[in-house]
């Protein structure tokens, strides 16, 4: 079966994906700005919502590169450790999503190797900043080594099926070491194809639509709409992924 994963920022969102039939979430803020880890209050409430989904939480201290210094790297650590004292559902399970650079762009392996061991237990994603290696393939065993679960990646393409053959080969390097989870323009009418030609078992997507606001006065933080989770695009594919497995 495909692994649906929703990447979101609205608590509406959490049961409208899991009711929907996704199977796991990213949670986010600010995911206008390309998405920051989310207030330990959203955490909080997004485990409450959830009976079944997992939860995997973002670590990015700022908007921006992925070049962290000592202070921002401390403040991430302090966050999932925070994150891992909240109560949740025996059936949800946290994890996280981070992510560290070297300013020449290859894998900062000191600096998330510290970000994995605070996240003790917890499945780990490194997440799309691993588009930005100059040498994926290096790059991907550098995150087998340090025992993380998955990769977030788009080939290192604009979009998942523009960059369907590099996402094929990572794919066959990965084997069962490491999970390839194929994210970035991932739509109902290309999901199928796109694990089809690509073999990932795993697929990332915001499933957006926009939604009126709930305020009549208008200003420069509200231009009468936001973009919340659909429910109808989760649904969508999550029956064409899986229809793909079938």
């Amino acid at each position: 079966m495909t692994v649906i994963e929703i990447c979101l920022d609205d608590l509406a969102g959490v049961r409208r994906a899991e009711e929907a039939g996704a199977d796991r979430i990213e949670l986010c803020a600010a995911l206008a700005t390309g998405g920051l880890t989310p207030s330990i209050g959203t955490v909080s409430r997004a485990l409450a919502l959830a009976t079944r989904v997992g939860v995997h939480v973002l670590i990015r201290q700022r908007p921006g590169d992925f070049v962290f210094d000592d202070e921002e790297l401390a403040a991430m650590i302090a966050d999932i450790r925070a994150f891992l004292d909240l109560d949740r559902p025996a059936a949800v399970a946290l994890g996280f999503v981070v992510g560290a650079l070297r300013p020449d762009g290859t894998v900062d392996v000191e600096a998330t190797r510290a970000l994995v061991d605070a996240c003790g237990d917890a499945p780990v994603t490194f997440h799309k900043a691993f588009d930005q290696t100059p040498d994926r393939a290096a790059a991907l065993e550098e995150l087998i080594a340090l025992g993380i679960g998955r990769v977030l990646t788009s080939g290192g393409a604009a979009t998942a099926p523009e960059g369907a053959v590099q996402l094929a080969t990572l794919v066959e390097q990965a084997g069962d070491r490491i999970a390839v989870l194929a994210g970035g323009g991932v739509r109902p009418g290309n999901v199928a194809d796109l694990v089809r030609r690509t073999g990932v078992r795993e697929v990332h997507l915001r499933a957006a639509e926009q939604a009126p606001s709930a305020s009549h006065v208008r200003s420069g933080y509200d231009d009468g709409h936001r973009e919340v989770t659909s429910s109808a695009v989760v649904a969508a594919v999550a029956e064409a992924a899986r229809g793909v497995a079938a």
